[in-house]
């Protein structure tokens, strides 16, 4: 699976207004669609911060661990993060409506995509 097809799958999702494909090495957006009222481009530069900053507060916490997803829940969106454990350096990056998106199902949805990325 190309990145724009992944990106079109976590679109299909209900209540998704966004979603990309980041390289969180360069903090650049490598695929993107959705809601143009989400600058994808500043979202993937930001995002990336938040997944360095994490990685390293493991890191000097010393766990032998992998994060799975990073879940950020504002007043009416929830955002999520999925870094790809067979393309590192790269996550997935999904906006979702809050009223409109059952979180589960969203969640599911990431990790079919790497799933799919990984054939």
């Amino acid at each position: 699976m190309n990145y724009d097809n992944a990106v079109s799958q976590m679109l299909n999702v209900d209540g998704a207004l966004a979603a990309a494909v980041v390289d969180f090495d360069s903090g650049m957006l490598l695929a993107g669609g959705g809601s143009a009222a989400i600058d994808l481009e500043i979202a993937a530069a930001g995002n990336t911060e938040v997944m360095r900053a994490k990685m390293k507060t493991m890191k000097m916490l010393g766990l032998k661990d992998e994060i799975e997803d990073i879940l950020i829940t504002l007043g009416k969106q929830y955002h999520l993060l999925r870094p790809l454990q067979r393309h590192t350096g790269l996550f997935l990056y999904s906006v979702l409506d809050k009223s409109k998106s059952n979180l589960a199902l969203a969640r599911r949805s990431l990790v079919d995509v790497e799933r799919e990325m990984d054939k």
